[in-house]
C-alpha cells in the first residue's frame, strides 16, 4: 500500500469504534478516512431494528468529510473489537467508489489482526451514472 501514516489513521478508526451503537450485531465498528486536505474524519456504525436503515462507520466517516467539503480522500482505516477484520460492505464500496475508485484500505480486527484491501479489488466494477453509451456495450 502506499505511504500513509496508517498507525494514527488505525487509533482514529479505534477511537471512533467506542461511540459506535450496535445493540442488534454486538459489532462495533470504527473508521477513519484520510481526505488528501490531510484531514482525518471518523465515523462510528449506527445500527437500527430496521436493519436497512443501519448506517456503516465507513459512510458515516465519508459523509462527515462531504459536509466539510470534502471530496478526494487517500486511505481509510476500519476498527472493530469484536470481530476480525472485515471488509467493507458492497453500499459502502459503492459510496466510496464515487470519490476514490482505489482506494487503500487497512481493516484491525481483534486481537489486532490486519487485514488490506484496494478498493478497485474490492469493486472492479463499481456502478456509474450514466451507465455508459450503447455504442460502447457489447451484446449479450
Amino acid at each position: 500500500m502506499k505511504s500513509c501514516d496508517w498507525d494514527e489513521l488505525t487509533s482514529a478508526a479505534q477511537l471512533a469504534s467506542a461511540f459506535a451503537y450496535a445493540p442488534y450485531s454486538q459489532i462495533r465498528v470504527g473508521a477513519a478516512l484520510r481526505a488528501d486536505s490531510g484531514q482525518v474524519y471518523t465515523g462510528c456504525n449506527v445500527e437500527n431494528p430496521s436493519f436497512g436503515l443501519t448506517t456503516c462507520a465507513e459512510r458515516v466517516a465519508l459523509q462527515c468529510a462531504i459536509a466539510q467539503g470534502e471530496r478526494n480522500f487517500k486511505a481509510l482505516a476500519i476498527f472493530t473489537p469484536d470481530a476480525n477484520a472485515m471488509s467493507p460492505c458492497g453500499a459502502c464500496r459503492q459510496v466510496l467508489a464515487e470519490f476514490a475508485q482505489s482506494l487503500p484500505i487497512i481493516s484491525v480486527g481483534r486481537e489486532n489482526l490486519r487485514r488490506e484491501f484496494n478498493l478497485a479489488d474490492l469493486l472492479p466494477e463499481a456502478f456509474s451514472w450514466p451507465a455508459g453509451e450503447p455504442s460502447q456495450q457489447q451484446e449479450v
